[in-house]
């Protein structure tokens, strides 16, 4: 959101969170794979709506990459072939990946505070082995507001 605010521009915030929040909400049920398809359609039909309200950057939260790996960790390898073709077809000009190096906060969906490094090497390995642009976010916020503004700018440039 503070990448947004700085381009003034626009913030796609993570869909799975609002659904997931409602699932649990209404239900107590946490995430199933079942869900992910409806995460991943809700993900891009956010993402296309709020696309439509910027002409500079788009800064999103998440993308169907990283629904993809949720869906390999979680269950046992196994990814719709359809959020597959998706996940691998839609790419973004940089990602950021955060590192895990700020205190890990409970909520009602988060889960598995032990295994963080594991999920963060599942994500960088995902986003090398789809040769996807990245840039690791290290440190606190402002260092990590700086270090992407720094790349988006050059991103910017290029660009023009």
């Amino acid at each position: 959101m503070q990448l947004a605010r700085h381009y003034n521009s626009v913030w796609v915030p993570e869909y799975a969170r609002e659904y997931l929040q409602d699932k649990w909400n209404n239900e107590r049920k946490t995430c199933e794979a079942k869900d992910l398809l409806p995460i991943a359609y809700g993900q891009m039909k956010l993402e296309n709506k709020l696309a439509q309200k910027t002409d500079s950057v788009l800064i999103c939260d998440t993308d169907l990459l990283e629904t993809k790996v949720y869906s390999e960790t979680y269950y046992g390898g196994i990814c719709d072939p359809l959020l597959e073709k998706f996940a691998l077809k839609n790419t973004y000009d940089i990602y950021f990946l955060t590192y895990i190096d700020v205190p890990w906060e409970e909520d009602d969906l988060r889960d598995k505070p032990n295994e963080r490094e594991e999920m963060f090497k599942a994500f960088e390995a995902a986003l090398i082995k789809n040769q996807r642009p990245y840039v690791l976010l290290k440190g606190g916020k402002k260092d990590r507001l700086e270090l992407a503004v720094k790349h988006i700018d050059g991103l910017l440039k290029q660009k023009k």
